[in-house]
């Protein structure tokens, strides 16, 4: 691919860069608003200027409205209380995600779920418990899931992962959130603009280019010519201008991820004190998937699908029959997207981020992950001095990488099926439709589990124990007979999963409901309690004897 960002483009070097226009709002474009402006010194001598161009006839999407726990950090970094966020977003906790009828069909006989948790274990002696899971000495039939970490069982329980004690960002257990997308986004608008994020209300028409091909400026139906020193494309699907304007290609994975479409729905709960679960429940079906995530008042549910093993309608019909009676005659939204990325997302003197920039189905997250990965390297690349085209190569390679490894692990969940029921499972398990880095990631995997060796963090969004548990939540065979003499320590592995066990009853009987917490700090906020000797810690253990587990 021919380098859009040779030294000769938009800026010359030296050129200081201080003027930054994004371009549309939603999630997107406010959390690169808010989190910039908190780190770029706006409004201080020598800072940034950040003004954000939305229009009031493009709404918000907001489909998926589920978080990884980086959002803690990137909240706590913009400077947002946890207890604000959470009520002004109708934010409930999110401990992981259930996978349902992934592995077999209903009606296979089979253990049909698994649990991808946000917490794993940190054993006190590093011993590394999974390979002695799978050498049975956490007892015969015992998921990974259940072994290694109590947040399974407190989540199963309806139970919350802190209590109204515990800090900000702070708990026992890890955790993300669930919320209301178009909440969150107006949240984060009042917070941008009350550090200094200019906002101006216009709809953009027209985006041309300078002699060079670069931005010269978004023209506005009511304010104008705006112009900038660097454009952030938030404009979503419609990616006007790095993709409309600058011609950015956009490579597809519909040869990998099969789901393009998606139809959704929120309905309340049966009844107003129904427990919320604290996790994401995703169902397999014939040629998709649905997700399933509650908030304090509704859930919001939808299918996400293939267009290629079924037809819309009977993709909504799916999505009634899993709702019941609860869907009514309620109108479902409907959603079109292709799978795939854009290899250059910074083009001359434009960065996209979000959904311009690239979309997988939101089986993980992944899409408010890449927001706050692009906006946190933004950050860390800001070409201050405006050497763009060294800042745009380094942005690149590591969102390109990003989207990559993010692409293996969301096929992970695919191509391990049992299920061959279906045209759209059998196609998933074809190895024809793996990418050869997957393979390569199995073939290591075969006689030893994934360890730390085969990640990078700095790339990597998911972490070897979030591969752990989908790998053998899919009934993956890692054969370690070979050298099943070289795992020493059994005896004091079964005392681990002999005191991860103890620690769960503790859990079980300390924490909070789920909902009961959620009304109390939607009600009164937080009250921390501060330790003997100093302020909250970053981390709150229920116990001496569960702190070691519980991290």
């Amino acid at each position: 691919m021919a380098d859009t960002n040779a030294p000769d483009g938009a800026r010359a070097k030296g050129a200081p860069v201080r003027n930054v226009l994004i371009v549309g709002g939603g999630t997107a474009g406010w959390l690169a608003a808010a989190y910039l402006a908190r780190t770029l010194s706006i409004g201080q001598p020598g800072g940034a200027r950040i003004t954000l161009v939305e229009s009031a006839d493009i709404g918000i999407l907001g489909v998926g409205e589920g978080t990884f726990p980086n959002i803690q950090r990137t909240l706590r970094r913009i400077g947002i209380d946890e207890s604000v966020f959470m009520r002004e977003s109708e934010a409930t906790f999110k401990q992981g995600i259930r996978f349902d009828h992934w592995q077999h069909a209903p009606g296979s006989g089979e253990r049909d779920h698994y649990f991808h948790p946000f917490q794993s274990a940190i054993s006190r002696q590093d011993l590394d418990l999974v390979p002695y899971w799978l050498l049975g000495a956490a007892g015969d039939g015992v998921p990974l899931d259940t072994a290694l970490t109590m947040q399974k069982r407190v989540a199963d329980a309806a139970l919350a992962p802190k209590r109204s004690g515990d800090a900000d960002y702070a708990a026992p257990l890890n955790y993300a959130y669930h919320f209301d997308a178009v909440k969150f986004a107006r949240l984060l608008r009042v917070v941008a603009t009350d550090l200094g994020v200019r906002h101006v209300v216009d709809t953009v028409d027209a985006v041309p280019l300078d002699e060079t091909g670069a931005v010269a400026g978004v023209v506005t139906r009511e304010s104008g010519t705006l112009t900038a020193d660097l454009y952030i494309d938030c404009t979503g699907f419609r990616a006007q201008l790095i993709g409309q304007a600058l011609k950015s290609p956009y490579q597809s994975c519909r040869k990998w991820l099969f789901c393009d479409r998606a139809v959704a729905l929120q309905v309340p709960y049966d009844q107003p004190d129904a427990p919320i679960p604290s996790y994401t429940v995703s169902t397999a079906h014939e040629a998709g998937w649905t997700w399933d995530i509650g908030l304090e008042t509704r859930r919001g549910i939808g299918h996400v699908y293939s267009s290629d093993h079924t037809d819309d309608a009977r993709a909504e019909q799916v999505l009634r029959d899993y709702i019941g009676p609860a869907a009514g005659d309620k109108t479902a939204r409907t959603f079109r997207f292709e799978a795939g990325y854009r290899p250059e997302p910074w083009v001359r003197n434009c960065v996209a981020i979000g959904l311009s920039s690239g979309f997988f189905e939101p089986l993980e997250s992944t899409g408010i992950v890449l927001i706050e990965v692009a906006s946190v390297l933004l950050t860390s690349l800001f070409p201050w001095a405006g050497d763009m085209a060294t800042a745009a190569r380094q942005f690149n390679r590591i969102m390109r990488q990003r989207y990559e490894r993010a692409l293996d692990f969301l096929k992970l969940h695919y191509c391990l099926t049992r299920r061959t029921d279906t045209a759209f499972w059998r196609d998933n398990a074809d190895a024809a439709t793996v990418p050869d880095t997957l393979h390569d990631l199995l073939d290591r995997w075969r006689h030893r589990p994934p360890e730390g060796l085969d990640f990078d963090l700095n790339l990597d969004t998911f972490s070897e124990a979030s591969w752990q548990f989908v790998l053998y939540g899919m009934g993956y065979n890692t054969d370690l007979s070979a050298q099943a003499g070289a795992f020493r320590h059994m005896d004091e592995a079964r005392q681990q999963f002999a005191a991860i066990r103890a620690s769960t009853e503790q859990a079980l009987a300390a924490l909070p409901r789920h909902r009961d917490l959620i009304t109390q700090i939607y009600r009164h906020g937080l009250r921390p309690r501060t330790p003997l000797g100093g302020a909250p810690s970053g981390r709150a253990s229920l116990s001496s004897g569960m702190a070691g587990l519980a991290r």
